[in-house]
This record gives C-alpha cells, structure tokens and sequence, in this order.
C-alpha cells in the first residue's frame, strides 16, 4: 500500500470490523514482528504482547471493557446533545462495546514498569510502546484489518491482570480489538487545519 495512503487512512475501526472472519496467526505475528522494529528509548524492548483469542478469556475481559465504557458512553451522551458529528462518534464507540466478545482477536501492549506520575519520566515510559503500537495498526492496515486502540478495562487494570496471569511489575496500556474490515478501504479523516494548531518559534506564531 503506497505510503501516504497507508498513513492518511488507517483509522479507528469499530464499525466495520468482520467479527466472523477468522484471523490467521501467521498475518498477526507479521504485524506483531513489525512492530518490534518500532523505536524504543534505550533500545530497552520493555514491551510485551498478550494475544488473547480464548473465548472464555475474551468474555471475561468482554465484561469490564462493557462495564466501564457504558458508564463513560451514558456521561459522553448526555453531554453530546444534539452535536450530530459527537453522537456518531459515540454510536461507534457504543457498538464495539456490544460486540466486544464477538470480535476475534484481543491484542493488549504492556510495558515492563510502571508509570512514576512525574510528566517527563511518564513520557519516555510511555514512549516505549505507543510507537510500536501504531507501527501493529498500520501493519494490520496493510493487510486488510482494522484495529483501535481502547483503554476502557485499564480502569479494572488489577482485575484484567488476574485474568490475563500479568505478573507485578507490568503495564497494560490498552487494547486493541483485531479483525478483517469488512469494506477494503477508508478514506481520510476530517481534521482541525494544521494552520490552526501548528506554530512557529512561539505559541500562537502562524507556521507559514
């Protein structure tokens, strides 16, 4: 897939995720492999993948992910009124959570650590994974799947662990429901133009 197209259209998938289409182990250690070349300070490869296709397991987590996003989703609603671009955004959201079980690969990324709270500190630990992340969503791009990153069940993050046999020591920083797109492409999202929220030497200096 031609560069710019790849990054310009790999979106959050929710909607059109195939639920029924079986995914192959061989495509998700591709993407997962391509992953591993993504950036890590240090060279620290602190990173760890938890692939969860058990059904159990998925019902399981399936339950807290619901959990939380059902009370986030009922709050973002209320507040969502008649904006039309909100209420679609949160209608997606709001079918993940339905099918969340159905969808048939759980990938969750942790990190090796723990976060300190202090900003500078956070952003190096966090800097560790979210890279490798993005690289497994356009990887998966490629391929003809679809993905979003979600941390609804960080929320119960100790009973995710428990579940899932995370040791101490450990971060989950989200999850990331993979399937097949049930469509072969998506076209670029709309976007704040970035004469609005780049600047030039100084806050607020126009970039060109």
């Amino acid at each position: 897939m031609e560069i710019d197209h790849l990054l310009s259209t790999t979106r959050a998938v929710r909607r059109k995720l195939d639920l029924d289409r079986p995914v192959e182990p061989a495509v998700l250690e591709e993407c997962l492999n391509l992953a591993l070349q993504a950036p890590t300070p240090g060279n620290a490869q602190a990173w760890r993948w938890l692939v969860v296709r058990d059904q159990d397991v998925k019902e399981r987590l399936g339950a807290l992910f619901r959990e939380v996003g059902e009370a986030y989703l009922a709050g973002r609603e209320a507040a969502a009124g008649d904006d039309a671009g909100a209420s679609r955004s949160l209608a997606s959201g709001r079918h993940l959570i339905d099918v969340i079980e159905r969808v048939p690969v759980f990938v969750i990324p942790c990190l090796e650590g723990r976060p300190s709270g202090e900003n500078a500190t956070d952003a190096a630990f966090y800097g560790g994974i979210f890279p490798a992340v993005w690289s497994f969503q356009l990887a998966l791009r490629s391929r003809g799947l679809g993905s979003t990153l979600t941390t609804y069940h960080l929320s119960r993050e100790a009973e995710a662990a428990e579940i899932l046999g995370v040791p101490d020591g450990f971060t989950q920083v989200g999850l990331l429901p993979v399937a097949y797109t049930t469509v072969q492409d998506f076209k670029p999202a709309a976007r704040v133009p970035l004469s609005e929220v780049a600047y030039l030497d100084h806050w607020g200096t126009p970039l060109s």
